[in-house]
C-alpha cells in the first residue's frame, strides 16, 4: 500500500477534523499543517504531531514531498487562489465547498487539474452521511424505481448563520443548500437542471449581515422531475446543535424518507437544559468513534490519492451545483424562474454517471 504525504491548509473547525483524520490514517506517511492563528496551530499540532506546522501555506506548496493538499481555509474568497496555486504546484487537491465564487474560476481549476493529471474534488460531506447513502442505494438498486421528485429541508442554528454571514455575503443557497443540491443532482444524474425558482426571506439576518434567513428552491430537471430544497440558518441556538434535516425521495415504484433531525439523542441537565449532541453536519468525535460524515469523506480522499482512484465528487459536478445556486440567487433577486442552458453534447461527453462512480468505490 502506497502511503501519501498530506498538507492541510486551515485547521479551524473542519480543517481540524480533517487533520486528525489524516494523522490517524494508515494511508498517511507525513502530515503537514498551515494555520494563520498561531494558538490554533499549536493546538492542532499537539493533537496531530505533524512533520511541519507553519503560518504560511505556501511553505506546504513549496515542499516537493507533499502529494496532496486539503484546503479548509476561510473566508471562501481564499478557495480559488489557494486551489489554483496548489494545482499549479502539482498537488492533488481536496477543496471545501464552494469550488469558487465565479464560474470562470471553477473552469480554470477543472482545466488545470485535467491538464496536470491531478485529482481535484470538492467537500460535499453529506454524500458520506449513511442515511443519505441509503437514499442513493435505494435508487441504484431499483428499490424505488425511477426518482420522480425529492424534497430536502435543512435548518441550522443562527450561531453558524452569524458566523458565515459575518465573514462573506453568500446566501443560504450557496453555503447551506449547496450540500443538498449536490446530493439530489447526484441521485438524479445524469439528468441535468434546466430551470430554477427561488424565494428568500429577510427578517433576522438582514439588520446585522444583510443576508437571507432562508432560501426555498425549486429545480426542474430536463426530464420534468422536480427537486425542492429549503435551507435556513436562524434556528434558536439551543436546538439542535447545528443541523436538522428531513429528506423525501419519491420514485415510480416506491419512496424513501429520512429523518436526520437529530432528535434521537438528547442530553438534559440542570445547568444547560436540553441539548442535542451529535447533530453537527460535519460530525464529531464521541470517545473512540467518530459520529458524522466528515472523517469518512477525508479517508475517501486519502484512499483515492494513495490508490489512484477518482474521488466521488468531480469538479464538473461541483460546477453544475454552482450553476444551480447562482441561478437560485438570481431568481430570488429578480423574482422569476431562471433557465439554465446546456450545450448540445453527446451523452458520452457528460460527467461520469453516479453508477460509474459508485462502482469505482
Amino acid at each position: 500500500m502506497k502511503k501519501v504525504n498530506i498538507g492541510i491548509i486551515g485547521t479551524g473547525w473542519c480543517g481540524g477534523i480533517r487533520a486528525e483524520a489524516c494523522a490517524a490514517s494508515p494511508f498517511v506517511n507525513d502530515l503537514h499543517i498551515a494555520e494563520i492563528r498561531e494558538e490554533r496551530l499549536r493546538e492542532v499540532a499537539a493533537k496531530t504531531r505533524p512533520v511541519t506546522a507553519t503560518t504560511d501555506y505556501r511553505n506546504l506548496l513549496a515542499n516537493p514531498d507533499i502529494d496532496a493538499i486539503v484546503i479548509s481555509a476561510t473566508p471562501e474568497t481564499t478557495h480559488y487562489p489557494m486551489a489554483q496555486e496548489s494545482l499549479a504546484a502539482g498537488k492533488h487537491v481536496f477543496l471545501e465547498k464552494p469550488i469558487a465564487l465565479e464560474l470562470e474560476e471553477a473552469d480554470e481549476l477543472i482545466e488545470l487539474a485535467h491538464t496536470k493529471g491531478l485529482l481535484f474534488t470538492i467537500g460535499y460531506s453529506q454524500r458520506f452521511n449513511p442515511k443519505f447513502a441509503y437514499v442513493k442505494k435505494s435508487i441504484m438498486d431499483g428499490a424505488i424505481g425511477q426518482p420522480i421528485s425529492a424534497l430536502v429541508s435543512r435548518h441550522i442554528t443562527r450561531n453558524l448563520g452569524n458566523k458565515i454571514g459575518g465573514r462573506i455575503k453568500l446566501s443560504p443557497a450557496a453555503m447551506e443548500a449547496t450540500h443538498d443540491i449536490d446530493f439530489l443532482l447526484w441521485c438524479f444524474a445524469p439528468r441535468r437542471p434546466v430551470r430554477v425558482y427561488c424565494q428568500e426571506v429577510y427578517k433576522v439576518m438582514q439588520p446585522t449581515h444583510n443576508v437571507p434567513d432562508c432560501a426555498w428552491i425549486v429545480v426542474t430537471l430536463e426530464d420534468g422531475s422536480v427537486l425542492t430544497i429549503g435551507a435556513g440558518w436562524v434556528l434558536p441556538p439551543a436546538y439542535p446543535n447545528f443541523a436538522s434535516t428531513w429528506v423525501e425521495m419519491v420514485g415510480t415504484e416506491g419512496a424513501v424518507m429520512v429523518d436526520d433531525t437529530h432528535r434521537d439523542v438528547y442530553l438534559t441537565t440542570m445547568q444547560r437544559g436540553i441539548e442535542f449532541p451529535i447533530s453537527t453536519m460535519p460530525g464529531e468525535k464521541v470517545g473512540h468513534v467518530y459520529a458524522g460524515p466528515m472523517e469518512a469523506e477525508t479517508i475517501h480522499f486519502l484512499e483515492c490519492v494513495a490508490l489512484g482512484r477518482q474521488p466521488l465528487v468531480t469538479g464538473e459536478h461541483a460546477r453544475m451545483v454552482m450553476r444551480v445556486y447562482q441561478a437560485a440567487d438570481r431568481s430570488a433577486e429578480e423574482g422569476r424562474p431562471v433557465d439554465i442552458d446546456w450545450p448540445a453534447t453527446p451523452a458520452a461527453d457528460r460527467q461520469a454517471s453516479p453508477a460509474d462512480l459508485w462502482a469505482a468505490r
